[in-house]
Formats: C-alpha cells, sequence, structure tokens
C-alpha cells in the first residue's frame, strides 16, 4: 500500500507539470499533421503509393519516441532528486514507507502520467489518420501500443534511476540531457568513429558485423526494431524500414535484437538506481 500511495501523490504532483503539457500539445499538433499528411499524400512522405495503417504506424513512430524520450526527461529528473533536494525524502522516509517503497512509487506514478500523455497524443493523431484510412486493424495498433508502452517504462526507468542517484536536480538534469544527447543524437558516430581507429585511421570498404549491433544500443532504435519484430510485414509499409543487417551472417541480426536491449535498459538503470539510492546518505 505504501507504494501505492507514493503513486498517487506523484502521478498529482508530476501531472501538473506545465513543460509536460506543453510537450503534449506540441506532440498533438505534429501527430495530426503527420497522420494528415501520410494518409493524404503517401508518396509524398516516404510511404507507398496506397496508404495503410502499418505505414502509419511505421511513419509515426519516430515522432513518438522522441515524444517520449525529452517527456520522460521532464516527467521524471526530478522523481527523487527533487525529494532528496528538498528535503522532503526525510520526512517520506518518517512515514512507514521505505526506499524501495519510495522508488517503485515514483516509477509507478512517473510511468502513469507519460502514459496518459502518451495516450493523449495517440488518440487524437491516430484517430484522425484511422478516419481518413477508412481502416482500423486492431492487431497491428494493439501490438504498437504494446510495445510503446514498454519503450516508455524503459524510458521512465533510466531517468528515474538517473535522478535516484543524486541529491541535485541540476546534475539529475544534466546527466539525463546528456544521456539523451549521447545515445539518441551522437551514437551513430560512435561505431563509425571506432571502426576508423581500429582500422589504421581510414574506414574500411565494408563495415564489421559487429557495427550492426552497436547500433541497435539507443532505446528509439531497439524501440524501432522491436517494433519491426512484432508487425514485419507492416515494415515494408515505410521504404528502408529494415533492420536485420544486409548480409551479416550472424545470430544478432535480427530485429527480435530490440526486445534484448530494451530489456536491458530496463533492468540495469534500475538496478544500480535502486543501488545507489538504498546506500545514500540522506
Amino acid at each position: 500500500m505504501s507504494t501505492l500511495a507514493i503513486a498517487k501523490k506523484d502521478f498529482r504532483d508530476a501531472s501538473q507539470s506545465r513543460a509536460l503539457w506543453a510537450l503534449l500539445g506540441v506532440f498533438v499538433v505534429l501527430s495530426v499533421l503527420m497522420s494528415y499528411a501520410y494518409a493524404e499524400f503517401p508518396q509524398l512522405v516516404g510511404g507507398t503509393a496506397e496508404a495503410s495503417v502499418g505505414g502509419l504506424i511505421f511513419f509515426t513512430a519516430g515522432i513518438v519516441s522522441l515524444f517520449v524520450s525529452l517527456t520522460a526527461i521532464v516527467v521524471c529528473y526530478k522523481a527523487v532528486a527533487g525529494e532528496r533536494e528538498l528535503g522532503s525524502i526525510k520526512l517520506m522516509l518518517a512515514l512507514p514507507h521505505r526506499r524501495r517503497d519510495v522508488f517503485a512509487g515514483k516509477l509507478l506514478g512517473r510511468m502513469a502520467v507519460l502514459t496518459l500523455a502518451l495516450a493523449i497524443g495517440l488518440v487524437v493523431g491516430f484517430g484522425l489518420g484511422f478516419a481518413l484510412l477508412g481502416s482500423v486493424e486492431a492487431v497491428p495498433v494493439a501490438l504498437f501500443v504494446l510495445v510503446t508502452l514498454l519503450f516508455a517504462a524503459v524510458y521512465v526507468a533510466i531517468v528515474v534511476s538517473i535522478s535516484a542517484t543524486t541529491g541535485s536536480t541540476s546534475r539529475a538534469t544534466t546527466l539525463a540531457l546528456g544521456f539523451f544527447l549521447l545515445f539518441e543524437l551522437l551514437w551513430d558516430v560512435v561505431p563509425l568513429g571506432v571502426v576508423y581507429v581500429v582500422n589504421g585511421f581510414s574506414l574500411p570498404t565494408q563495415m564489421p558485423d559487429w557495427v550492426f549491433l552497436v547500433t541497435q544500443v539507443p532505446p528509439s532504435s531497439a524501440y524501432i526494431a522491436a517494433l519491426t519484430a512484432v508487425v514485419p510485414d507492416l515494415a515494408s509499409a515505410i521504404p528502408g524500414q529494415t533492420v536485420a543487417g544486409t548480409g551479416i551472417d550472424a545470430f544478432y541480426a535480427v530485429p527480435e535484437i530490440g526486445f534484448v536491449v530494451l530489456g536491458l535498459w530496463l533492468v540495469v538503470p534500475l538496478a544500480v538506481g535502486y543501488y545507489r539510492f538504498d546506500t545514500a546518505d540522506l
């Protein structure tokens, strides 16, 4: 019950963030514009000549992953660090709450906020898209929602765990934004840089097989791979939407690797974050 009580309070507090609703407003507008663009002009926005539900899903997956990652940072960076900085964590722990109750409650509360915001944006955007397409494919949509919720849970776990490692909100912000910049914006150059150095400061004519695995490390890349794994026949609706490396004969060169990567991003940060929080001198 302690965990649920903390989660409910945390949900109320986090849902009052102006930045959250500003991001949601932008997400809704972009979802509507992208759904309309794909449904009305699929050949002009990278889709096939005939628009489809599967094409709409993969066409909007990019903006969904960006919204989830940025919103998770906005909603979660103060989850634990803010309580420690204000000193309210001592009052919370003076009540019949254990540290694991606080940590789990923060996770559940912030996940509920992100899920609510995500649901609003998807209902509006996809609702327009489905209305324009004149059809709804229940199974692909349900699979998309499940994988997207997993991705959202991963990002909440990452940012809450980052927040749990420090008692400073400014440090938590820096670490969360640094994670986003490294893994979501700059990661593409990491394997290329390693190959360049290992190959004597020149790029080989053919990249090593392991480069494919490294490119799947960012959570958003793993998310797209997982989507491709659950609806492989729809992934072809977007030209170039492939995950398995061409010509790579390796067990990991399959889209299912996305679930493995997401699982690691879910478990490892939680373990590290909880350990740091549980052993911290508050």
